[in-house]
Order: structure tokens, then sequence, then C-alpha cells
């Protein structure tokens, strides 16, 4: 998904709570520590030599042409197929949000493995341990000039309230010179921050890379100043007075205070009042962060003909926000890739290489899923030849964002190119520069190619980490689509005789 502010936690080892003696949830059983899964499975040790040399057209033709047919076959099979909605389908319904150390984040990988399991993959589990802060009861309202409730939601990590919650008057600003410029009014104040995000472009894309920062850094830039809390602005375009949550994060040295997201319509409303006069707002919150909690990434394999120890990771994170569904974010892009890896399984296709299926625990708050892979398969990074990530919805597909070291960026971009135009059917042929994802970032310093599932998102911020982000906002056959692209992409740099970023 985008490249997401954290919120940082102090990691401490998992305790008993409130509620009782900690227990194990029930697909520990089954985790492994790294390096024990499966026979075979070490790192190659070499990394192919990279040079600035770019693919001629001869030979990118070439590889189009050599794996026209095994595309074709994939796209059509994936295309006409629903398994990956089904998938979704039971995610969304049975098991709900997901959020890291939430008993429901535990049943999601329970099931991802044994879907997995049932489809013919190697599979097993590499415990994680994450953050588990848990949303208490939250309420905000306008006390003067008007009564007015509001509606909100804690952004993840945040602090509660005192019991009685916080009233005080509201300084409104609209980016870091103006808060600035009013520090001495912020002191003792809730700072609102009613900075808009712009509306979606084809230029430009969504403005929420412009945006989030607030959401991100907000609390700590506005307690430097003195603000006894903040009001963000929800990160979205469009609303219809619906409060969305992500992370925040509290800087070192900066005293914590609470940070809640407040719809559109409320905060534009607050905006109009402030600027005809002084305005008060009453927050609570009762949210608190627990010790850390046991999670696991779920790694599910086909192996490899020829190369097996070279590999081509295709992922998602099983996580969500404790909102909605998460159902696109990141629902689909978790089933996208257990169906990618099960439409080439059944059509009998063996690349040279393996193909991993990585599902990472813990992308919302705190990227640890993604960071203890990449630090447990450190000797194994090497020979990744290509790491694939769909956070942006399950949305149309429309092509690949390509993140590389810059030397070989434009030889991965031709290839990833090249295979692109073979989906003409599903209409995924556009390949640009960009970023690959936030959980195979950490594997980005140790030059592993990263690839990004582009995917029609004008509509995604709309929704995303809402109560909104329901199954019944995703399209079966968009869906399907992107099942395909990412088959036939992961298929195709499995095979080719050479490495997707060899000179």
């Amino acid at each position: 998904m985008k490249r997401l502010l954290l919120v940082l936690v102090i990691s401490c080892a998992p305790t008993a709570g409130p509620s009782g003696p900690h227990r194990a949830p029930e697909w520990i059983s089954e985790t492994k520590p790294y390096g024990t899964a499966s026979a075979g499975s070490g790192p190659s040790g070499a990394a192919a030599a990279a040079t600035a040399s770019v693919p001629s057209p001869a030979a990118a033709s070439a590889i189009a042409e050599r794996y026209r047919g095994a595309v074709d076959k994939i796209v059509t099979a994936a295309h006409a197929d629903r398994e990956a909605y089904r998938k979704l389908s039971y995610l969304t319904d049975r098991i709900g949000n997901r959020l890291s150390g939430s008993a429901a984040l535990g049943h999601a990988i329970a099931w991802a493995a044994q879907a997995m399991k049932e489809d013919g993959h190697d599979v097993h589990t590499e415990t994680v341990m994450v953050p588990h802060w848990v949303r208490g009861v939250e309420a905000a309202e306008i006390t003067a000039p008007i009564s007015r409730s509001l509606h909100v939601l804690g952004l993840g990590g945040t602090i509660a309230t005192p019991k009685a919650g916080i009233t005080a008057p509201v300084v409104v600003v609209h980016d870091w010179a103006e808060l600035d410029a009013r520090r001495d009014a912020v002191k003792g104040a809730i700072v609102l921050y009613d900075v808009a995000m712009p509306k979606w472009s084809e230029d430009k894309g969504s403005g929420y890379g412009q945006t989030v920062e607030y959401r991100g850094r907000g609390a700590s830039r506005a307690a430097r100043h003195g603000a006894v809390a903040v009001l963000v602005r929800s990160v979205t375009a469009h609303s219809l007075r619906t409060p969305h949550t992500g992370a925040m994060n509290y800087e070192d040295g900066v005293e914590k205070i609470p940070a809640l997201a407040v719809t559109v319509e409320d905060s534009t409303l607050i905006a109009r009042l402030a600027a005809q006069g002084p305005v008060t707002v009453h927050l609570r919150a009762d949210d608190q962060m627990l010790p850390d909690a046991e999670s696991a990434n779920v790694i599910g394999e086909l192996r490899g003909r020829e190369r097996p120890d070279e590999i081509v990771v295709i992922s998602g994170h099983i996580d969500s926000w404790d909102v909605g569904q998460g159902a696109h974010d990141d629902g689909a892009g978790a089933v996208t890739m257990m169906q990618a890896l099960t439409t080439i399984r059944k059509l009998g296709l063996q690349p040279r290489r393996t193909i991993r299926v990585v599902l990472f625990t813990n992308e919302e708050n705190g990227l640890r899923g993604g960071r203890a892979y990449a630090k447990d398969h450190a000797a194994e990074l090497p020979s990744t030849v290509l790491a694939v990530e769909s956070d942006s919805g399950g949305f149309a597909p429309r092509g690949f964002s390509v993140q590389t070291k810059p030397e070989v960026r434009d030889r991965v971009k031709a290839r990833v190119a090249d295979i692109a135009a073979l989906l003409r059917l599903i209409s995924a042929t556009r390949v640009t520069a960009g970023h690959g994802g936030a959980d195979i970032e950490p594997m980005g310093p140790a030059g592993v190619p990263m690839v990004g599932l582009d995917t029609d998102g004008r509509t995604y911020f709309d929704i995303h980490h809402t109560e909104a982000d329901t199954l019944d906002k995703v399209d079966p056959q968009a869906l399907a689509d992107d099942v395909a692209a990412v088959a036939a992409l992961a298929y195709v740099v499995a095979d080719m005789p050479e490495r997707v970023d060899a000179p």
C-alpha cells in the first residue's frame, strides 16, 4: 500500500494481560523458526552481476514471444476463476478485521496456512512479535459555540485521554507553517489539522502521500508547542461522514498527546465556526497499548524445477485495521497472491525458480512482518530475483510499479514491460518507476528488485481504513484479473533463463 508513517512502540515480552495468563494462538504449534521449514531451502549464496545496460528491443521481444503461450493459459484460467473472491469472502465475512495482536488475526493466519496447504503448496509460518494496540470507547463533541457530536476514530497507537476526557479550545491549522506561526495560541489547545487531500487525477494519482504526514507526525509537532490533543481531518478526498483511521507515531523526547481522526464534514464545520470565533471541543478515548503479541508471516511455495534456491516473492499483508473488514486493504492483496500461486500449480506450470507467497503480518501499525522477513532471510536475499507486492486494493489491474537500485532500473523496467505487454486482455500493460510496497521495501537495500501491482485506485481512499472497507466494494472480475496479472509476472520471471536484473 503506499508509504506509511509508522507507529513507534516499545517492544516487550508477552506477559499476562487483563484477561488472564498468556495463551499461544492455535497456529503457533505449526510455526517453525526460519530455516527449519523444508529441506533444500537454503540460499544459493550468489547474486547476479549488475550493470547499467538495457536489453535490446530484439531481446525484449524474444522474452514476450517465448512466454506468450504460457501467459495466455494463465490469463484465460485466472480471468474465468472466482476462487480468489471466495477466499476473500471467507476472510472478510467469517473472520473480519484483523488488527495486530487480535484473536481475529490469529484465526486469519491459521486459515491462510490451511487454505494454501489444501491447494497443494508447501506451507509454514514464521513467528513475529507485533505491537498490540487496542481501541476503546472514543467520542467527541463541540461544546461551544454550539453543541454537536463529532464522528471520530482514534489513530493507531494513540494514548488515551484522562478518564474525564479533555475539554479545550480548538486551534485550526492548514499546514506546518501555520502551526508554527500560531504556537502561542496552541499551548493548552486542541489542534485541528484541517488539511484537504487533493482529488485523484490521471496524471498525479491520489494526493495521499502529501497529506498523510499530518496524520503520522501531527501529534508530536503540536505537542512541541504545548497542545493537549490533536484532531486530524480524515485522509480522503471524498467522504460520507466516515472517519479514516491509520498509523501515527510519537517522537522520542516529546510529550505524548491523544490523536483522533475526524470526518471531513466535521473538520470543515469546526474550521468554519473557528473563522467566526472561539470553538471548544470535548473528546475522550480510552485506547491502550498492551505488551507485544505473537503473530506470524505465512509462507507458501511452489518449488522451482532447476534453480529452487532462487526465489520470486509475491506478497500482501494479512493484517488490517480494526474497522470494516479489511477487504481492499489488504485482504484482496493476500488472496491475490494465494490464488496466483494456485493458478500456476493447477495449470501444471513449474518454473525454473521457486515462487514464494509471503503474507506479512503487522503492515498497518509497525511493519514488523516485513522487517522480520528481510532480517531472517538475509542470506537468501542475493538469490531473491524479484519481490512483488499488492497493497493498493483489489481493483482492476493497470500494470506494475518498479522500484530498484538505479543501476538496474532500466533493464528491470524493460523486462517487466515486455511481460506486461502480454496482458492486454486485462489491460494491465502500464509499467512505471515508483514504489514497490511497504512490506517488501526492507529487501531493497540488499538489491532485490521490487514491483508493486498497480490497480485502478481512483476510489481506494474513499474507503481506506474505514468501516466501509467491506467485501461488497470488491468486484470479483477485477480481483480475478489481479490474480492473472501477478501469476503471469511471477511465472515468467521465475522461469526466464536469465534473472530479471541481469545485464
